[in-house]
């Protein structure tokens, strides 16, 4: 922009240089001055360690990235950077003023913030920002987006009340043509409330107390907010669904009405290069065939490229492009009878990491996207072929990365309400009372976990759902798992993570700490180690307190823990010919007082021999028949 400045200078003063670096060296200090005007109203808050990301964040590009890389659009503008905000008490009216300086999209109790604080139940958390809609944005329509916000939030613009949402994990929009100036300057203002586990909603593992495996708790905006502008008829929605056995893709496309007589045409690419293009109705879901298809694994993460375009009297209303990975999960039983899980057809065994996807500095929100993907990476590197997604749920582009690298994932749905188990049955079927939710949590719970699937249904990564986790806040798991399957067939469902089981789902799911255990065997399903291991290892100036840290067991160098992870692993390939199909170790990073990460919380320092696991973990994974297993040896 400064060179573009420089040029324009240069042309309008008839090539005087005197002029020209006179005006440039004014602009440039005005450009310094503006820069230093910014950094000085933010500050990351508090002494807890910070990642390199964090260190090195610039609070005028956070997070800049476009935020929906599964239905991507042209233009658009993200609205990340510092407002204003404030704290009243709850129920009262908006505020008139607003009293300091917050970073969005960090939550308010986070460092990168630069604010840090706490808020209660009696409180709301209210947001401030001006933003300007650009002149050939005039006539289109305005859709304002919220990555995630927690966890009740109603927003206003320019005064009038736009609308509400509730849910702390599903990203939401409104459309705010409506309410615009006629101007191209606009004020956005958002109360939200979040009551965390004095509430009944899903929140994962926060806690107003935090202790033990329950952490900080994230309120507010906690990923980018951002507006597109589109035209009165457009996609909402796409969701995709591939056969690999008829080589075929069935896409789906939700739009802002419904017209049978408007067309979508289908531009199927691959490596760039077109392949294919078909023109049907609007309103039909469409079949579209791939001539001998490369089909998305770990191992060779192809993707397919996608342009889809809303074609009405002639004319394109709406132009995405999105992507798609020709996979297929299943299970089969084995010549022993053992029901073992398939990716394309053939047995495969899924060997992860617990990730909770939680930041020193950030807290649910990753610092920047290159950290956002670093913990993917690491886990490849480690020679894991999946991740357990635990009760949280991440911005759109943590999937993307996923897809892109080849990563299998589990997806939890964030537990709520009651964690206090009124029975926890591990070792057998479940033969007690569940928990009863209220209704308002009941229906809120079902409503936002179709909201959850519904915006990770396309990602090829997805290959499991996962309702519920030891029994926290269980209820009616047959439903639930009903419901799941109902909602998308084409995943694996584990109904119950760790026990409290029913003769439903796809999985049966034993957790054991810290050796892996066998505790439970059902011939009906597929059988996984949902959780194990838990090593503890306590790396000084790398830790978010310094007393009460803990792992399930605790050494003290890397290579007596990683000494301890190779004895776990081979007792793991035991099972395997047992009936084990799958297995997730605890943890890929530390996380807050818990200190049995792979990598430390900050991410600086690999805690356990990468190579030595990395060798024994493609060992767990080729025990099944080699055939079906091959890892390229550069991994």
């Amino acid at each position: 922009m400064v060179v573009l400045f420089g040029l324009k200078i240069l042309k309008s003063e008839n090539y005087n240089f005197e002029i020209y670096f006179i005006k440039m060296k004014n602009y440039l200090f005005f450009i310094l001055f503006i820069a230093l005007n910014v950094n000085s109203q933010w500050q990351p808050a508090g002494d807890k360690i910070k990642t390199f990301w964090g260190e090195n964040i610039d609070p005028q590009n956070v997070l800049k990235e476009y935020p929906r890389p599964i239905l991507v659009r042209e233009n658009w503008k993200n609205l990340n950077g510092l407002w204003n905000y404030t704290i009243t008490k709850k129920g009262e009216s908006k505020p008139t003023y607003y009293n300091d300086k917050i970073l969005v999209p960090f939550a308010i109790e986070s460092s990168l913030s630069g604010v840090q604080k706490r808020i209660s139940k009696e409180e709301e958390l209210w947001y401030h920002q001006d933003f300007e809609i650009p002149i050939y944005w005039r006539k289109k329509e305005i859709i304002l987006h919220f990555g995630a916000v927690d966890w009740e939030s109603e927003l206003w613009i320019n005064d009038q009340k736009v609308g509400l949402h509730k849910g702390g994990y599903d990203p939401f929009s409104f459309n705010i043509s409506p309410y615009l100036n006629k101007g191209k300057n606009q004020k956005l203002e958002l109360r939200v409330w979040d009551p965390t586990d004095d509430g009944f909603q899903p929140r994962g593992k926060q806690i107003n107390n935090p202790k033990g495996i329950w952490y900080t708790p994230v309120s507010g905006i906690w990923q980018t907010v951002w507006i597109e502008p589109v035209n009165s008829k457009y996609i909402t929605n796409i969701h995709t669904t591939t056969n690999i056995d008829d080589s075929s893709i069935l896409v789906k496309t939700f739009n802002s009405y419904d017209s049978e007589n408007d067309l979508m045409e289908f531009i199927l690419k691959e490596n760039k290069r077109i392949v294919s293009k078909t023109i049907v109705k609007a309103s039909a879901e469409t079949k579209l065939y791939i001539k001998n298809p490369k089909l998305w694994s770990p191992e060779s993460p192809f993707l397919y490229d996608l342009e889809i375009k809303l074609i009405s009297k002639g004319k394109v209303l709406d132009n995405i492009v999105t992507y798609f990975g020709m996979r297929k999960i299943s299970i089969k039983k084995d010549v022993n009878g053992t029901r073992r899980m398939m990716l394309n057809n053939k047995e495969y065994f899924q060997f992860g990491t617990l990730d909770q996807g939680w930041w020193p500095d950030g807290l649910y929100t990753a610092p920047s996207d290159e950290a956002l993907k670093f913990d993917i990476l690491k886990t490849k590197e480690f020679g894991f072929n999946m991740i357990r997604k635990h009760v949280k749920v991440e911005p759109a582009r943590w999937y993307y990365h996923a897809d892109k690298i080849g990563m299998l994932v589990w997806q939890d749905m964030p537990n709520g309400e009651n964690i206090v188990k009124p029975k926890w049955e591990r070792n057998k079927f479940f033969n007690g009372e569940e928990f009863i939710p209220s209704f308002e949590s009941e229906i809120n719970f079902k409503s936002e976990w179709k909201k959850i699937m519904n915006f990770l249904y396309s990602n090829p990564s997805i290959v499991c759902w996962v309702p519920f986790n030891e029994a926290w806040g269980q209820f009616k798991t047959e439903e639930i798992s009903q419901l799941t399957k109902n909602f998308d067939s084409s995943r694996l469902v584990n109904a119950a993570s760790g026990g409290n089981y029913y003769k439903v789902g796809d999985i049966t799911d034993v957790h054991n700490y810290p050796e892996p255990k066998m505790l439970f065997y059902d011939p009906d399903r597929s059988n996984v180690l949902g959780e194990f291991g838990g090593i503890g290892l306590a790396i000084e100036n790398h830790l978010w307190q310094n007393d009460k840290n803990w792992g399930y067991v605790k050494y003290k160098s890397s290579e007596k823990a990683t000494d301890e992870y190779i004895n776990f692993a081979n007792q793991l390939l035991e099972m395997v010919h047992k009936g084990f199909s799958g297995a997730i170790y605890t943890q890929i990073t530390d996380v807050e007082g818990e200190v049995n990460g792979l990598m430390t919380y900050d991410r600086k320092i690999i805690k356990l021999d990468i190579n030595r696991i990395k060798e024994i973990n493609r060992k767990v994974i080729e025990e099944l028949p080699a055939e079906f297993i091959r890892i390229p040896p550069n991994l």
